[in-house]
C-alpha cells in the first residue's frame, strides 16, 4: 500500500470528490440547551468559535484564490484546491449557524487576530500562502482536538469533531500542496521560505497567549499546554517532512520543555499526521483521538 505522504494528486482528488457526496448530508443537533455555567462562558464560547470562523473564511478565500493561479500549470491540483475550499465555506455556514444558536454572531476580528489575517492575506508568493495555511490548519487542529477533550454537551462536541475530523484531512493535504508547490520554485524562493518559517512558527506558538485572553473560560485549555501543543505539533509535522529543510527553532522547544528528539515518531492520528488523511476521509467512520 502506498503511504499517504506519497499519494498522486489523482489520489487526494478522488478523496476530496468523496467527502462531498455526503458533506451537505451531516447537520448540527441544536435541540438540547447549554446550561452554561456563567455568561463569562457563553461569551469565551461565541468568541472560540468566531476565531474557527475567520480560520474558515480566511481558508476559503485563500484556497480559491490559489486554485486560479494554479489551474495554467496543474488543473488536477487546481481543482483539489477548490474542493478543499468548499469544504472551509462549508465549516463556515455551519459555524454561522452553531453561533447563532448559542447567542452568538459574527464578530470583527480582535487586534492580535486582524493583525494575523492581514499579515497573511498580504501574502503574495504561492509558497508562502501554502505554508502559512499549512500551519495554521495545524494550530486549528490542534486546538479543536484539545477543547473537544473538555467538551461535555453533544453539540459542542458534534461541532468540535466536524472541525477535527476534517482538519485531519486537510493538514497532510496541505503537506501534498506545499511538496508540489516547493517542486516548482526557484531555489531563492525556497530559501527564502526558511527565513520566514521561524517568525511564523514562534507567531503561531505566541498566539496561544492571544486566544487565552478570550477562550480559556470555554475551553478551559491552560495557556503553557495550549503554546507546547502548538509547538510540538508544528515539530512534529516538519520533522516527519524532513524533504521540506523545516525544523522547530530549539530555543522556543527548550523554552517549552521540548527537544526536537521528542518530535519523531509519536501517535499516528496527531494532528499532524499524515495518517490521519486515511482515517478521515469516510466522514461516517472517522474516530477522533484526543492530545
Amino acid at each position: 500500500m502506498i503511504p499517504v505522504r506519497d499519494r498522486p494528486t489523482s489520489w487526494w482528488l478522488s478523496m476530496l470528490k468523496r467527502r462531498r457526496e455526503r458533506m451537505y448530508d451531516e447537520q448540527l443537533a441544536l435541540d438540547t440547551p447549554i446550561a452554561w455555567s456563567s455568561e463569562s462562558e457563553r461569551q469565551a464560547a461565541i468568541a472560540f468559535f468566531n476565531a474557527a470562523y475567520r480560520a474558515e473564511e480566511s481558508g476559503l478565500r485563500q484556497a480559491h484564490e490559489l486554485a486560479d493561479q494554479i489551474a495554467a500549470w496543474d488543473p488536477e491540483l487546481a481543482e483539489c484546491l477548490r474542493l478543499y475550499g468548499d469544504e472551509e465555506g462549508w465549516h463556515r455556514e455551519l459555524l454561522t449557524k452553531f453561533l447563532a444558536w448559542i447567542g452568538g454572531d459574527v464578530r470583527p476580528m480582535g487586534r492580535v487576530t486582524g493583525s494575523f489575517y492581514r499579515l497573511y492575506a498580504r501574502a503574495d508568493r504561492v509558497e508562502t500562502i501554502v505554508l502559512t495555511n499549512l500551519m495554521f490548519e495545524t494550530i486549528g487542529s490542534t486546538t479543536y482536538r484539545l477543547a473537544l477533550r473538555n467538551a461535555t454537551h453533544p453539540a459542542v462536541r458534534q461541532m468540535l469533531t466536524i472541525l477535527t475530523r476534517d482538519e485531519s484531512f486537510h493538514v497532510p493535504l496541505n503537506v501534498h500542496f506545499l511538496k508540489l508547490v516547493l517542486a516548482r520554485a526557484p531555489t531563492l524562493s525556497r530559501v527564502r521560505l526558511r527565513v520566514l518559517f521561524r517568525p511564523i512558527y514562534c507567531a503561531l506558538v505566541a498566539s496561544a497567549a492571544a486566544s487565552r485572553r478570550r477562550a480559556l473560560a470555554f475551553d478551559r485549555i491552560p495557556l503553557r499546554v495550549l503554546a507546547r501543543a502548538y509547538a510540538e505539533q508544528l515539530g512534529r509535522l516538519f520533522a516527519a517532512e524532513p524533504s521540506l529543510g523545516l525544523s522547530a527553532p530549539r530555543p522556543l522547544l527548550f523554552a517549552l520543555g521540548l527537544r526536537r528528539a521528542d518530535l519523531a515518531g509519536g501517535d499516528e492520528l496527531a494532528a499532524a499526521s499524515v495518517a490521519a488523511a486515511e482515517a478521515a476521509v469516510d466522514r461516517a467512520r472517522v474516530e477522533v483521538s484526543a492530545l
